[in-house]
């Protein structure tokens, strides 16, 4: 299935996540079986962000991801297009401060931020161009980008096991959780349709930034690919 036959409108897509807020961490560490927790460790680890540091969360949810960077000391301000992620999120963590925005049409200013990070949500943007070119305006000359998010494993024989899993199990177990079974075929479907290792890597190239790399985690079932913004 194409990317393109997987697009909805941002409404609809930040409907479907404020239908899966108040379960979505709970599903995220049924799913994984708790790597989600160890995969966001790396991410928090590649921004590598100093006290004091300005860090933008994007698709940060409920802030289980903007947790570490604010418990490490940085200044990280969670965004997300979801009110009802949001609304979970500001109850968890009310000293975390909360902005609703499009990760397409960010509302921040030029270079505001030291560096911003997208966990598994990068995938779930209309424009993936427009979101990294947006990303690249509001960090500084010589600051980050670092993009958490599901990849293609590496090992051919485990990649056709893995999207058999992801495509049957997925649904189903998250389903039972939230009662939102179609909004989980649709994030086993994006994932399936998203771009390899190397052509994200060229997409973020083409959007501005330079030194484009990227390393595979649990056998390339998440990548992460890091950035610096030109200085």
């Amino acid at each position: 299935m194409s990317r393109a036959s997987l697009e909805k409108k941002p409404a609809e897509v930040a409907s479907m996540f404020d239908g899966i807020a108040r379960r979505y961490d709970l599903v995220n560490d049924l799913i994984s079986l708790g790597q989600d927790r160890r995969w966001r460790r790396a991410t928090v680890d590649a921004v590598a962000a100093m006290p004091g540091e300005k860090v933008l969360d994007l698709a940060a949810g409920t802030g289980t991801s903007s947790e570490p960077f604010a418990d490490d000391g940085a200044l990280v301000v969670p965004s997300d297009f979801s009110l009802g992620m949001l609304r979970v999120g500001k109850e968890r963590r009310p000293d975390l401060p909360f902005v609703a925005g499009d990760a397409t049409r960010l509302p921040f200013a030029d270079g505001a931020f030291d560096a911003v990070t997208i966990s598994f949500g990068l995938r779930n943007v209309v424009d993936t161009a427009a979101a990294l070119r947006e990303m690249l305006r509001v960090v500084r000359p010589g600051g980050r980008v670092v993009v958490c998010e599901f990849s293609h494993p590496t090992w051919a024989p485990f990649r056709t096991v893995y999207m058999e899993y992801l495509m049957r199990a997925l649904p189903l177990v998250a389903g039972v959780v939230t009662k939102q079974k179609s909004s989980y075929e649709y994030l086993a479907e994006s994932i399936r349709a998203w771009p390899t290792q190397a052509e994200l890597a060229h997409l973020m190239l083409d959007a501005g930034w330079e030194q484009a790399q990227y390393r595979n985690l649990s056998a390339g079932i998440v990548a992460l690919h890091r950035a610096v913004r030109p200085a």
